[in-house]
């Protein structure tokens, strides 16, 4: 009998127990964060460090593109938008008529480069000399630019993209890329596009620079961090964060992560320019 009763007691003891600690075991927050393929480097890296720090927090992080991620932040599918370009008035139209508000955070700079395979004799181009060549009807062969008598292979973003529209915007002046360009879902993606092909010229945020290519001068200025923040370099872009004006403590935490110290620490890291 007494047994039966110590043994009623211990079970009685760990209901309890765990009663308690479970009351205190607080519920993981999970935030989802979409778009931009150039801000993902830097969100990914962000992210894990911050899983780090708070274990109670679960972000998932994925590409897409700005357009992509911006449309989902409008339809309620992701908490945080990458982009590497501001909204456009189409968006904050979508969003003025669903009653949202929407904040943007500058988190970063970047500079898009100009990229040909290593083998290529081109070392510089002017902004001209790129629209030529990714214009409709435009530029086909390097002959035209003292290189090899060889075919130009266009690479192309993808107009999801905000790297297209920055691209678009300030070597295209409003000009459509020609229709024989490949379409390229990331700047992984053009980056072997370009590595792949002896003949290829492309473009893609500076943070993927890497042996496999070469960035060409754009009128005469190398695509560095120094040259990008002296606005020298031609071709370079804000990149941002977007949220929703009613946004979570947890959201707004993040955020305020990144723009830190330490979170400008890794965009450095990872081959951005910080703000700070």
């Amino acid at each position: 009998m007494k047994l039966r009763v110590y043994n009623l007691i211990t079970i009685s003891v760990l209901i309890v127990l765990t009663t308690i600690y479970g009351c205190k075991k607080k519920d993981t927050t999970e935030i989802s964060i979409q778009g931009s393929t150039t801000v993902l480097p830097i969100v990914q890296r962000v992210a894990e460090v911050y899983m780090s720090k708070n274990p109670d927090v679960s972000l998932s992080v994925s590409g897409g593109g700005s357009g992509v991620g911006i449309t989902a932040l409008l339809d309620g599918t992701t908490d945080i938008a990458m982009a590497s370009r501001q909204m456009k008035d189409k968006e904050k139209a979508t969003a003025n008529k669903k009653g949202m508000k929407i904040k943007e955070v500058e988190i970063a700079m970047d500079g898009i480069a100009v990229i040909v395979h290593p083998s290529n004799s081109i070392s510089e181009m002017t902004i001209d000399d790129i629209k030529s060549i990714y214009m409709e009807g435009g530029v086909s062969n390097w002959s035209k630019f003292g290189g090899e008598d060889k075919d130009i292979v266009v690479v192309s973003r993808d107009t999801a993209s905000g790297t297209f529209e920055v691209f678009e915007k300030k070597v295209l002046g409003g000009e459509k890329v020609r229709a024989d360009a490949l379409l390229q879902a990331s700047n992984v993606a053009v980056k072997n596009a370009v590595a792949g092909s002896e003949g290829a010229i492309g473009y893609m945020g500076i943070g993927y620079l890497g042996d496999e290519v070469k960035a060409l001068l754009v009128n005469g200025v190398e695509p560095t961090e120094a040259n990008v923040l002296s606005g020298e370099y031609p071709i370079a872009r804000k990149l941002y964060l977007y949220i929703r004006g009613d946004a979570s403590d947890d959201i707004n935490a993040f955020v305020n992560f990144v723009l830190s110290e330490y979170g400008q620490r890794i965009v450095e890291e990872v081959g951005y320019i910080p703000l700070k």
